[in-house]
């Protein structure tokens, strides 16, 4: 039992920062080697003994098991940044880790948190304003040669980088075609994208669809491949042979009479039916089962009929095509006592063409040219599942990355510039400086270098003379007076990881979302300095279980 007369243990001062910095460094450790174009893949095996091979940041701190309590902030670090920006998750982790690192010496040499904190902040703020201020790119959303290359960047570092020129297209038409119009803003959503997945062939026989897709199939073979013109039916019940509800008894004198009541149960389904194709629908999907009573009338009325749907699906075509979604069918006003259902036409929706295909061993749906938005679908094609799921997250990056340039229309140079460019103009800030956050700032500064450096360690390239090159490069264009063509040039130089050299990222087309930076920074150091300020750990031990009696 400690003083306090607390059942557990307490750790105080700096044995808590240095185990914290530790459980934090180990786990930037972990998805390090991972970071840019030459990056390694991790293997991840769980307890089931099912296997995922990633170098997502994201996925792998997912996927682990963390129990350090410190530690788990940086799990929750890549999911916040996955979730607002969708890309640059590894980068985020291993910059949180380096400040929490730099920080925790500081104070090893007595400079107290509250002004370690305090350094921080104001090197956080003065960063964003250099990058906003001189880093970041103004572009217009119509250049779509400048989007392939922000979705090729964010490609180069996967699995599909050999093929990154192939899936940047088909990444840009997709979300371009996916806009949607708020008021007079317009908005890119990744949701109407929707990826499926088809093992077999190679990822190059991936496609692009004009439409939403479902893994699904008509429910009778009798029903037509194609429709044009559809109007689409949503239903989240069931379309069976109708049942009384549970505790309904009927009580039948006549004999003769049961046989009626068993002809009206069939009939209900068939009068549903009816309506359905009477209010105009030529395509029904539903969430629950059809029987096949019912198929029967809609194979007579030639229209396709589609049964166990997901409902994420359904509410996708729902949005898509403005359809509504019926849990029931309506009553006659006036008529409730007499239990007449209408079917209300307005709640189809609509779309250019409905058509069904076999793609290897699977049957899709595909919903082309929708009423509401136009949905795209991404087909992924690859040898084995391994290889898809990892398609899949590259493509979804890819997607975010292009979406926030398109809402923002900024993007900044990648390839290390724009965190050499800043921790240079920090260095110079904290000079100016006359107080002891100056210490902080330095190391914050410090810091940043780590991005450009294991960039050039997973190249397996010479680190410390490229960033010193860099460095060189980027201190002529901050300490120039004027500005002209050629030291604008300068502030765009970054690593070139094929060859070993430094070159101007510009002119190679290696750009990255401003937000993504902006971003990151701001996320890495509100986690640095969350994990910064604890200096007392008390770990409860759980209660003993009391014998009961004998």
């Amino acid at each position: 039992m400690s003083l306090l007369g607390i059942q557990g243990e307490r750790e105080t001062g700096m044995d808590v920062r240095e185990g914290n910095s530790m459980a934090v460094q180990s786990i930037a450790n972990v998805v390090k080697s991972s970071l840019g174009p030459q990056g390694l893949d991790k293997m991840l095996v769980d307890e089931t003994g099912e296997v995922v091979i990633t170098n997502d940041g994201a996925t792998i701190l997912k996927l682990l098991s963390i129990e350090h309590p410190a530690a788990k902030i940086l799990g929750d670090l890549a999911q916040i940044q996955d979730k607002e920006v969708g890309d640059g998750t590894t980068s985020v982790v291993i910059l949180a880790a380096e400040l929490l690192k730099r920080a925790t010496q500081l104070i090893k040499n007595k400079v107290h948190p509250t002004t370690v904190i305090s350094g921080y902040r104001l090197a956080l703020k003065e960063a964003i304003k250099h990058i906003k201020d001189d880093l970041v790119i103004k572009i217009d959303s119509k250049d779509t040669e400048l989007l392939r290359r922000v979705a090729e960047t964010s490609l180069s570092s996967k699995l599909i980088g050999p093929e990154s020129k192939f899936f940047s297209e088909i990444v840009v038409n997709a979300i371009t075609n996916a806009k949607t119009m708020v008021g007079n803003t317009p908005k890119y959503s990744v949701k109407n994208v929707n990826i499926l997945k088809t093992h077999g062939k190679s990822v190059t026989e991936s496609r692009l669809i004009d439409g939403y897709a479902i893994e699904s199939t008509r429910g009778g073979m009798g029903m037509p491949l194609t429709i044009k013109n559809a109007k689409i039916a949503l239903l989240d019940m069931n379309l069976a042979k109708f049942r009384m509800p549970p505790g309904v008894h009927v009580v039948v004198d006549d004999p003769n009479k049961l046989e009626d009541v068993r002809q009206r149960e069939m009939d209900v389904t068939k009068e549903r039916c009816r309506k359905i194709i009477e209010a105009g629908a030529n395509v029904i999907v539903c969430s629950k089962g059809i029987d096949d009573l019912a198929l029967k009338y809609f194979v007579e009325a030639k229209c396709i009929a589609i049964r166990r749907c997901d409902k994420a699906d359904m509410k996708r075509l729902a949005a898509a095509t403005g359809a509504k979604i019926l849990i029931t069918f309506e009553s006659k006003e006036g008529k409730e006592e007499e239990g007449e259902e209408i079917f209300n036409k307005d709640c189809l929706g609509e779309a250019k063409e409905v058509s069904e295909e076999a793609i290897n061993d699977y049957n899709y749906v595909f919903f082309k040219q929708c009423k509401n938005q136009r949905a795209q679908t991404i087909l992924l094609r690859g040898a084995n599942y391994l290889m898809l799921d990892e398609t899949e997250r590259s493509i979804h990056d890819a997607l975010c990355a292009v979406k926030r340039v398109l809402e923002s229309n900024t993007l900044v140079i990648g390839g290390g510039c724009v965190e050499v460019s800043t921790s240079l103009y920090l260095e110079n800030f904290a000079r100016s400086l006359g107080s002891r956050e100056q210490m902080a700032i330095n190391e914050y500064a410090e810091a940043l270098n780590v991005i450009p450096k294991q960039l050039a360690i997973n190249a397996a390239k010479d680190a410390t003379d490229l960033l010193t090159k860099l460095r060189y490069v980027h201190g002529r264009y901050l300490q120039a007076t004027t500005h002209n063509e050629d030291t604008e040039k300068l502030k765009n130089t970054g690593l070139d990881l094929l060859n070993g050299k430094i070159r101007n990222n510009y002119k190679a087309g290696v750009f990255e979302p401003a937000i993504s930076k902006v971003k990151s920074l701001k996320f890495a150091t509100e986690a640095a300095i969350t994990i910064l300020r604890i200096d007392d750990l008390i770990r409860i031990e759980p209660e003993k279980q009391q014998n009961g009696p004998k």
